[in-house]
């Protein structure tokens, strides 16, 4: 006998969000990552801070300098960001699909008047809306820590750049959210999600880098006169500036890097014809700022609904057993 469901294929996607929200938000594996995240974090502003006080050189935006400055051994809170948030978005996502087969709830969830597309969409939003807290208090401590320490405050574009900083670091863990789900989905193991989802992050953070430069030279090898010149050969280089973007983890770099130095003017080979008429150095408003990371802004949020679409098509495909 067919059971006929109610309402609308989105009316459970509520209950599934706030019931896995709540479970995020309280559970030991979400305090553990957030722990490690927050001390971490500290000790890059920490250095940041200190280095910003032995500066005697005004600086007009002195507190992007917390996100962006290092001090040895530690790298800069931004390049700490992107190395904890793929870690943070795989933790809480690795287990949403598989972990409901394991403990034999799957078939009991979708009994109910809830459909395939409420629960996955519920349980993706609940990951990302934990995600989201945790990088809004995160970003309030820095502000507010700044305040603090150094004594001024913010200026409006600082704080417009740093909340579009949030916003890249917010779909950039959405990428790695929809990574952990699409494993959830296709293995029905949590440690092989856990496995496949952690490989592909550093597959994609320390190898990727080092092979696009050798794949480019590969399909579009440099003639002889320029490598006897010791030159770079722009169609090389096009390609490997081509397949380094194809890495979440380039994207989101090249997007922390323009926001944050606000005298980045270009991404990639910088020629004269670019710099002619220009003064080194000096700031770019915000607005030219955003037209450079914008393909890369972009391609994010892409890369977020094509993982979510292809995690949505596979987990339809299943077939659901009491």
């Amino acid at each position: 006998m067919k059971t006929h469901r109610i309402g609308s294929p989105w009316s459970g996607m509520g209950a599934v969000l706030s019931k896995e929200l709540a479970d995020h938000m309280g559970s030991a594996r979400m305090r553990m990552l957030e722990w490690l995240v927050v001390l971490t974090a500290a000790a890059a502003l920490y250095g940041a801070i200190q280095g910003i006080r032995q500066t005697t050189a005004s600086d007009p935006f002195v507190f992007l300098r917390l996100f962006t400055d290092t001090r040895a051994p530690l790298p800069s809170f931004a390049a700490l960001l992107g190395f904890l948030i793929p870690l943070v978005a795989i933790g809480l996502g690795f287990d949403a699909i598989n972990g409901e087969y394991s403990r034999r709830t799957m078939s009991r969830l979708l009994s109910q008047p809830l459909y395939r597309d409420a629960l996955l969409l519920g349980k993706f939003l609940a990951g990302l809306a934990a995600l989201g807290i945790c990088l809004v208090c995160l970003w309030l401590l820095v502000m507010g820590a700044g305040l603090i320490l150094l004594g001024v405050p913010p200026s409006g574009e600082e704080v417009l750049r740093s909340l579009m900083f949030l916003l890249a670091a917010l779909a950039y863990a959405g990428v790695w959210l929809a990574v952990a789900i699409l494993c959830s989905v296709a293995f029905r193991s949590a440690s092989t999600s856990a496995l496949v989802a952690l490989g592909l992050w550093l597959f994609c953070a320390l190898l990727w880098p080092m092979l696009a430069p050798a794949i480019a030279q590969a399909i579009a090898p440099p003639d002889l006169a320029t490598q006897l010149a010791g030159g770079m050969d722009l169609h090389t280089v096009a390609w490997q500036q081509g397949l380094l973007h194809v890495s979440p983890t380039t994207l989101f770099n090249d997007t922390a890097i323009t926001l944050l130095s606000p005298s980045t003017r270009t991404l990639g080979p910088v020629f004269l014809s670019q710099i002619q008429g220009a003064l080194l150095g000096s700031p770019l408003p915000l607005s030219q700022s955003l037209a450079i990371i914008w393909p890369q802004f972009t391609g994010l949020i892409a890369a977020v609904v094509l993982l979510f679409t292809a995690g949505y098509v596979v987990f339809q495909r299943q077939e659901i057993r009491a």
